[in-house]
């Protein structure tokens, strides 16, 4: 092996590459948190092929195993290039394959059997690997490692759901004698350790000093030109990131500037590439074609294709989502842009980490969005520049979590009481409420998955619970692609424009019942952006402190958002061409969130009037929730709010920020407790801007509900201002952004089935009501 690894051109390895695989040879699990091109890949594979090698020649005809876990199919396909590179001077001794969905048939039987590094994905392993643990019992019995890459990645809902994963399969490894130890690469993280731990259940060692050289990065933040154009209620419209990006990516393409454009949404990452082809064209037709998206949704032999012309620099320019910033290795980048903050400060530095991944200087630019968060972080680039990134934020315990996988558990091996401590504390408290709904059976012996389904169906670990929406052309009846059957109202509605490949489509028809979009071909001058209604009920309020006369209060809430309309905006500017009417089902969830309370006596000193407070309250709700992602590892898209002049729960004026997930993700939860700095930027963020009365980049929200209207700006910062004054101390960690651990999982009490599908900010098929759970309030007028 050290001789495999000198041939690909590695002297010396190291300080922190030879510090993890140590501990990886001891036998003890460790977590590597250094910077992009630090060879975290190196420092896992130097053990994990090592290994291999030395049970090649087991007498069982296989030897060893490692399984290797991303979290895209494309980074697993990288990997397993990497492995055949680094292992060819020694032979067929280490045999990688790929097992996802892609895999053909005929393959997957000789992976079962031959491969001894498999590498796949935390999907198909709950779905493929663990329900059919017999047809892995030699693999499973040989493994001596499982790797863990990017796994910063695994937070949230979906982090919960991949940490239950692990514990399930722990818990088959050593039925069948092996106890694997766990090998974690991540971005630079905050308490890797500690996230680590958290995601597999085991105690982890934490590698963090990065002793790899690095090339210099010039960083630069840009933001687009205010436009002669007024957009809603008079505001000053900004150039978009959209365009912006398209612009600096054709001039670096024009110059020859290897680049890649990281862009938050699949339709921006469309958008980017057609503009810079378009304009591209216009200097040398040649080049247009050297220009392309990179995206979900995609079918396979499309990313195939696209990541091998990345590979042979055939694309000198590409808009992507975060398909790459997951770890595909391309060398030789000269720049990045980042179209809009991606909304963690560990995935900025990760996506910025691309360039110059040969030791060379690069570029990177992110292109601030007009956007309360990215309007902030221009302007205040100490936010950036001079914060530690942040604690990854998942709650195993959450039980529309875990209780779908302890029935899956149960259907792989009857459940006992010593599995108890594996899954968890809220376990004890689960197994006879699934006992109750009829999916448990207890015995002498254990639990029992009593059903002739699959229980690994009840858990959809990326959130769906639903087949994804086909997206097919009307005329030719062609597969375009896929969309999340969760983000179908909201993309894929009758009217909504639709890109692929580099076409424009509109959608015609919408068929939630079948899961299937019509499109057909056309070139509209506008995109599209779907407009939604919230309406926000108490169910019970778990902790709350005393603001002043005022409450902070963290709890269960159940959430009915209904899409109603959409938006047609130009192009270029943003520009609000006309608004459509949608009739589309209300869809309902279950989630945690912090609201916060103020008094008569606190708006009288704050100076708001009754005509001034829905507006004061809503312009603090839009900007608290763009700043949120400052103090917690989410997306603004990944929470929602409601702002309500006298709610029927709290009979209060009253603002809730919630988590938009069932049973919660961990980000209301970390809101609550780091309150008074989360608030404090916000006041800041308003205040600051340069604007008369409100614009996107202070209070309007890009997803509300209610166009923006009404909203009152410095009655907000005068609201937030009295409200601050008499702020506690954070009940749990301290003020800096992102600093310190989230605060401790709170208890649930009446949890729902496991059934309960984890979908976005008003989902559809909400989770049955516990025995004794409330029922819904009446509510007053709210605003989104």
């Amino acid at each position: 092996m050290i001789n495999a690894i000198h041939q690909a051109g590695v002297d010396h390895p190291w300080v922190h590459q030879a510090a993890a695989a140590e501990h990886a040879l001891d036998g003890e699990s460790v977590v590597i948190a250094t910077g992009t091109a630090s060879g975290k890949s190196l420092a896992y594979l130097a053990p994990v092929l090592s290994t291999l090698l030395d049970g090649s020649e087991a007498a069982n005809g296989r030897g060893a195993t490692a399984l290797y876990l991303s979290p895209t199919k494309a980074l697993a396909a990288d990997q397993r290039r990497a492995v055949r590179a680094l292992s060819a001077p020694l032979g067929n001794r280490v045999r990688p394959a790929v097992y996802d969905g892609d895999t053909p048939v005929e393959e997957r039987e000789w992976v079962r059997q031959y491969a001894n590094y498999v590498l796949t994905n935390p999907d198909m392993l709950h779905r493929g690997v663990l329900p059919s643990h017999p047809r892995w019992a030699s693999f499973l019995r040989a493994l001596r490692y499982v790797v863990i890459d990017e796994c910063h990645t695994y937070r949230g809902v979906f982090g919960s759901h991949v940490a239950q994963v692990l514990r399930r399969l722990r818990r088959l490894c050593a039925r069948y004698g092996s106890d694997p130890v766990f090998l974690l690469a991540s971005a630079t993280a905050a308490e890797p350790a500690v996230a680590a731990g958290r995601l597999t259940g085991l105690p982890v060692h934490e590698v963090a000093d990065d002793a790899s050289p690095r090339g210099e990065l010039v960083f630069a933040l840009w933001e687009p030109p205010l436009t002669e154009l007024e957009g809603e209620n008079g505001a000053p419209v900004r150039r978009t990131a959209t365009a912006e990006t398209a612009d600096l990516l054709t001039d670096l393409t024009v110059q020859g500037v290897r680049s890649v454009a990281f862009v938050r949404s699949r339709r921006g990452a469309e958008l980017i590439s057609v503009i810079a082809q378009e304009r591209l064209a216009e200097v040398d037709r040649s080049l247009a074609r050297r220009v392309a998206a990179y995206r979900g949704g995609y079918l396979p032999e499309e990313r195939r294709a696209l990541e091998r012309a990345l590979h042979s620099g055939e694309l000198l320019g590409l808009a992507a989502t975060t398909a790459l910033e997951l770890g595909i290795d391309v060398s030789g980048l000269d720049a990045v842009l980042i179209s809009g903050y991606p909304g963690t400060r560990a995935s900025l530095w990760q996506q910025a980490g691309r360039a110059g991944r040969s030791g060379e200087g690069a570029l990177a630019v992110l292109v601030a969005r007009d956007d309360p968060l990215d309007t902030y972080l221009v302007h205040h680039p100490e936010a950036l520049f001079r914060r530690p990134v942040e604690s990854t934020v998942l709650d195993p315990d959450n039980p529309y979590v875990l209780a779908p996988h302890l029935c899956a558990a149960a259907a792989e091996s009857p459940l006992s009481d010593g599995d108890l401590e594996l899954f968890g504390p809220s376990t004890a408290e689960l197994l006879p409420q699934l006992e109750t709904a009829g999916l448990l059976r207890r015995r002498a012996s254990g639990w029992y998955w009593t059903r002739r389904e699959r229980a690994a169906d009840l858990a959809d670990i990326r959130g769906e619970g639903r087949s994804p929406v086909q997206i097919v052309e009307e005329g030719t009846g062609r597969l375009l692609g896929t969309v999340d059957a969760s983000a179908a109202h909201t993309t894929v509605h009758e009217g909504a424009v639709h890109l692929h490949q580099g076409r424009t489509y509109l959608v015609r028809h919408l068929d939630l019942k079948e899961s299937v979009a019509l499109v057909e071909e056309a070139a509209p001058p506008y995109s599209t952006t779907a407009r939604d209604t919230t309406s926000i009920s108490v169910l019970e309020t778990d902790t709350e402190i005393p603001w002043g006369e005022g409450r902070l209060c963290y709890g269960s809430v159940e959430v009915t958002n209904q899409v109603v309309s959409f938006l047609r905006r130009r192009l270029m500017t943003g520009e609000v061409l006309g608004e459509t009417k949608l009739d589309l089902p209300p869809r309902t969830l279950r989630t945690r969130a912090v609201w916060w309370t103020v008094t008569e006596d606190q708006l009288d000193a704050a100076r708001v009037n009754p005509e001034q407070l829905g507006g004061a309250l809503h312009a603090a709700e839009h900007a608290s929730i763009g700043l949120l992602p400052l103090f917690a590892t989410c997306d603004r898209w990944d929470i929602g709010g409601v702002s309500v002049p006298l709610h029927p729960d709290t009979l209060l004026p009253t603002v809730f920020v919630y988590d938009g997930h069932p049973g919660g993700a961990g980000f209301a939860e970390r809101a609550f407790h780091t309150a008074r700095a989360w608030l404090g930027a916000t006041r800041e963020a308003i205040a600051a801007c340069e604007c008369d009365a409100g614009c996107p980049s202070c209070i309007q929200s890009p997803k509300c509900g209610n166009g923006n209207d009404p909203l009152h700006k410095r009655a907000a910062v005068r609201l937030l201002t009295e409200l601050l004054r008499s702020a506690p101390q954070d009940p749990v960690g301290p003020d800096a952004p992102g600093e310190g651990p989230p605060g401790p999982a709170s208890l649930r009490k009446d949890p729902p089935g496991p059934g309960a599908r984890r979908e976005p900010r008003g989902s559809s098929a909400p989770p049955p009501k516990a025995p004794g759970a409330p029922a819904t309030p009446p509510q007053g007028p709210p605003v989104t």
